[in-house]
């Protein structure tokens, strides 16, 4: 009866005890702990657990939130376990049944020989496990003791204790699991904060060096100076103690090692080797990531995946990643470790990725600048020469066009030399035979010869002489008057006031010595008072070379033609028609005309020039514009527009 009253008595201290622990714990593992203590002085607890449920309405989801045991490994209190189904756990049944449940070792092992296989521990010789109840009535998770000895097992007494004290714990549970779930959910919540805090510091640790290696590729011009800074900028993402970076040159097939830094070699082994060899080689077959530790690396040299590997082998963790662009790879980039503390992971071999592949955009980058430059400094180099050419070009242009213009007025010069000749020569001989006719006059004067007769025709002789050197005279005075002005007019560039008509016919005068013996006939059609404020030269040097040109390509040999000559007044403009009717030209020859230096002549004296000075005096000195019409056996027109008045012209441009 005393040790029934004692027992009481720590009954109602373990149930008042819980209920100052409720109020006074906010961590239910302490309480729980607790609450443990206190029932060992009741009743046998050497094991004993507490399971809660993690999710509403899923019984087989639950947290061993307090655990002891003899035998059994504690599970993790924060992990979620999975229960097996109510048949096969008895923790299961307690919660999804919320009934108290007793097992004995015998039962345990009926149920297993009738196929039911009961927990997943070690079997208990007495297992006992009570529900655990919020005011509604729901399932909150189980409470379980049990014994391993055959002489510590629960009575009736003992099993009723447990119920009341369960249903105490129960009611205590409810604030102690909210402020549980809450605590836990800042817990989880601020872990997620930390972990958004850190990959956004990640991110913007990338951010910054991908803005980094941009403005490198643009402001570096030399590749030899990224590699030590695109060093420091992955040092900055990750532990690089050991850094290579290898670039592929795909012309030699050679692979060379422009950075190397290590903690163990001072020096690269080999600065250039050929694409195959070592680890470069590995990671550009396979044009992706990789990332090996200590033993797979060892076992990739022992296969021959890596042939001859190069630098030391000792490494506890290694990574490469390809510099690609698109299909191009540009090289590798390579981080090692030798300390078994710095392991790489996924993460980081995903970083390096992703900066590989920004350093060859940044590496594309680069080369297409230096191409621009060295094409743009050939370019420059060729415009130069070009230039210098041109100008040469442009120089003997200049010359050759002169000289024509002074061969033109050289050949005008010879053939009215060889015009006046003519009446020069007559005028020479009718002088000389009238000196003779003169002294036998005079001799027959003397000797008393000299008749009525003698003297009549000494007059008629002297008539006639007179009226030759008249005369030629006459015709040597034209000629030389019309050279003059013609002459003087094309080594000037001064503007005069001229009448077409009158001027056309004196510069088809100048040309008549080209055009006697010829059976070509000019016709002009000018009104006879058409007046020119305009340069006369520019128009005696046009009515030359058309002329000249009809003469050399448009008759050939003695073939008869017609040159036409039209003038007349369109406004304040000249419209000037010229035209032959020779053999013409095709389209081809036509669309080069006024090229420079092209002639169909080229070995019968022409000098491809007089189309060309043609087309400038016509669009330069007279501001006006020349079209041009021909085909094969239909001659050739030109058709000339001009201002009329070249001062008013220049006044109003």
């Amino acid at each position: 009866m005393e040790v029934r009253l004692r027992r009481l008595e720590a009954v109602q201290s373990m149930l008042l005890e819980i209920g100052q622990r409720s109020t006074s714990c906010t961590d239910i593992v302490q309480f729980l702990r607790a609450v443990h203590g206190a029932l060992g002085n009741i009743m046998y607890a050497a094991n004993f657990y507490v399971a809660l449920n993690e999710r509403d309405g899923d019984p087989h989801a639950v947290r061993f939130v307090y655990y002891i045991d003899e035998v059994d490994e504690a599970p993790d209190p924060h992990e979620v376990a999975r229960l097996a189904s109510p048949e096969q756990s008895p923790t299961a049944w307690v919660i999804l049944n919320r009934q108290r449940l007793v097992l004995t070792a015998s039962e345990h092992y009926s149920r297993q020989s009738e196929g039911e296989l009961i927990g997943h521990g070690t079997v208990s010789e007495h297992w006992m496990g009570c529900p655990l109840l919020d005011q509604n009535g729901q399932a909150l998770g189980a409470i379980v003791i049990q014994t391993y000895d055959k002489q510590h097992t629960y009575s009736e007494e003992d099993q009723a204790l447990f119920a009341l004290i369960a249903n105490h714990v129960s009611s205590a549970l409810q604030g102690l699991q909210s402020m549980d779930r809450l605590e836990r959910a800042v817990r989880e919540r601020t872990l997620r904060l930390e972990h958004e805090v850190a990959e956004r510091r990640r991110a913007e640790s990338l951010q910054r060096a991908l803005y980094e290696i941009a403005s490198l590729s643009a402001s570096v011009s030399d590749s030899g100076a990224l590699p030590a800074r695109l060093h420091e900028i992955i040092s900055g993402l990750l532990t690089a103690r050991n850094f290579l970076i290898a670039l592929y040159h795909p012309d030699s097939g050679d692979i060379s090692i422009p950075y190397f830094v290590d903690e163990k070699d001072h020096e690269a082994p080999v600065k250039r080797f050929r694409y195959g060899l070592g680890m470069s080689s590995y990671v550009l077959r396979h044009k992706r990531p990789e990332l090996l530790d200590a033993a797979r690396y060892a076992e990739l040299a022992a296969s021959g995946e890596i042939n001859e590997p190069l630098g030391s082998k000792d490494i506890a963790s290694w990574m490469g990643a390809p510099m690609l662009l698109g299909d191009e790879a540009y090289g590798v980039i390579i981080v090692q470790s030798y300390d078994n503390s710095v392991l790489y992971t996924q993460s980081d071999l995903d970083v390096l990725a992703f900066m590989a592949s920004h350093v060859a955009v940044a590496l594309a980058r680069m080369r297409a600048d230096r191409a621009i430059l060295q094409a743009k400094a050939s370019l420059e180099e060729q415009n130069a020469a070009l230039n210098h050419a041109l100008t040469q070009l442009q120089t003997a242009q200049t010359e050759l066009v002169r000289q024509e213009k002074l061969a033109s007025l050289g050949r005008l010069v010879a053939g009215v030399a060889h015009e006046i000749n003519t009446p020069l020569g007559i005028c020479v001989t009718a002088t000389s035979h009238l000196v003779q006719e003169l002294k036998l006059v005079k001799e027959d004067l003397a000797a008393g010869q000299l008749d009525e007769d003698g003297l009549n025709g000494f007059f008629d002789t002297v008539d006639q002489s007179l009226r030759i050197l008249t005369t030629n005279t006459q015709r040597a005075a034209a000629l030389v008057r019309s050279f003059k002005q013609v002459a003087v007019d094309q080594s000037s560039e001064n503007i005069r006031n001229f009448n077409l008509s009158k001027y056309v016919a004196e510069v088809l005068l100048s040309l008549q010595p080209k055009l006697k013996g010829k059976p070509v006939k000019v016709e002009v059609n000018c009104p006879p008072d058409l007046q020119l404020d305009s340069f006369p030269g520019a128009v005696s040097q046009i009515v030359t070379n058309m002329v000249m040109n009809s003469l050399v390509h448009g008759f050939d040999g003695d073939q008869p033609g017609t040159i036409r000559i039209t003038g007349k007044l369109d406004g304040d403009h000249v419209l000037f028609d010229y035209s032959d009717d020779g053999i013409g030209m095709d389209a081809v020859t036509l669309g080069q005309l006024f090229d420079p230096f092209f002639t169909t002549k080229r070995g019968s004296g022409g000098s491809g020039l007089g189309a060309h000075i043609l087309y400038n005096l016509v669009t330069g000195p007279l501001g006006g514009t020349i079209n041009v019409h021909s085909a094969p056996g239909m001659g050739l027109h030109y058709q000339l527009r001009f201002p009329r008045d070249q001062r008013k012209a220049k006044a109003a441009a």
